[in-house]
């Protein structure tokens, strides 16, 4: 039988994959306890990081980005990367121990800062997915995009997670040529796509959960280096940030990826009763370790500079839930630890 076609063209994976047989499926009913995070994972590099995040027995696995390192149109090339970390023993191992989810950022979109005008997104699409092994019947198989959006957890300890897609749609940068920063300020320009901006609005009003989390490869808070940033779309992010201090939906808190760093930005948001976090937690092969003295007038953590990886810790016996933010690293070392 020929393979129904989604509104782009691509191929869904044929139904026996929605079985899921050699991974552990999301359980839409199970309570999370303990949620892992990262980004920057060079396929051709060491691949040791599965093990100390394994040790944390995380009931979810969430990738933020450069989960393969491709840059290339070559299709067949990117699916042979994305083979290479998906046979990973570790790797392996955790994805029969932990539910998997994920959304992409630049290198694995398949250019390095990429935007809009990539002509290879819709195929790229498809073999990230494939990667992540979602199920055919997914709603992102469906739309532009790779944006997503899953619920997770039993009534009144429900986790929503929205995964942004800052690629697919983002309006174009303009290099500076001195590099300092890398790019011009873009002031009209946008993120998401109105689309998409209307399909967030939609998630956060009508969900139910009690915390949400929201997940994109880039930063969200961080507004003073000088490389990818939601502040190069100062509307965009406006809009963001304004969207959230009006729905104010329970328990809100950012995720991003992208930097080689680790850090939690903190900043206040009218009429909320609580700041906005955001968490980056990047990268899991390579780090840049040179970097250890880089402003931002909203880190709340200290800077990481080593490998690392995010974990967020959910403790439901409160009226309100808390939520425990790590970063960890090779032999789950622990770089801060950071309650919410």
């Amino acid at each position: 039988m020929q393979a129904t076609l989604g509104a782009q063209g691509i191929a869904p994976p044929p139904s026996a994959a929605i079985a899921r047989t050699i991974i552990r499926p999301i359980d839409f009913q199970q309570q999370l306890n303990t949620i892992a995070f990262g980004s920057c994972n060079n396929q051709e590099k060491d691949q040791s990081m599965w093990k100390p995040i394994s040790l944390n027995e995380p009931d979810l696995w969430v990738w933020l980005g450069d989960n393969i390192y491709a840059d290339t149109d070559n299709m067949q090339a990117m699916s042979r990367m994305y083979h290479k970390v998906k046979s990973e023993p570790d790797y392996s191992k955790l994805r029969e121990q932990s539910s998997i989810m994920g959304i992409w950022d630049d290198h694995d979109y398949g250019v390095n800062d990429g935007d809009k005008t990539y002509h290879k997104k819709q195929q790229s699409k498809a073999l990230m997915l494939k990667f992540l092994d979602v199920p055919a019947s997914d709603p992102v198989w469906k739309h532009e995009g790779a944006y997503q959006a899953y619920t997770i957890g039993p009534v009144g300890r429900q986790v929503k997670f929205i995964l942004l897609d800052g690629r697919y749609f983002r309006d174009e940068l303009k290099a500076n040529p001195s590099g300092t920063p890398r790019y011009f300020i873009n002031e009209t320009g946008d993120m998401l796509g109105e689309v998409q901006w209307q399909w967030l609005e939609t998630e956060l009003r009508n969900s139910t959960a009690q915390i949400h989390i929201i997940g994109c490869g880039i930063q969200f808070i961080h507004d003073e280096h000088a490389f990818e940033k939601w502040a190069n779309f100062p509307l965009a992010r406006k809009r963001l940030l304004d969207l959230l201090a009006q729905i104010k939906p329970a328990k809100t808190m950012l995720i991003s990826g992208d930097r080689h760093i680790s850090e939690v930005s903190k900043m206040e948001l009218p009429g909320w009763e609580y700041p906005l976090y955001d968490f980056t937690s990047s990268g899991l092969t390579h780090a840049y370790a040179g970097n250890a003295t880089e402003p931002n007038r909203f880190r709340v953590s200290t800077l990481v500079n080593q490998r690392s990886f995010g974990v967020l810790r959910i403790d439901w016996s409160a009226t309100t839930p808390k939520i425990t933010m790590e970063a960890r690293g090779l032999d789950n070392v622990e770089f801060f630890k950071i309650e919410f």
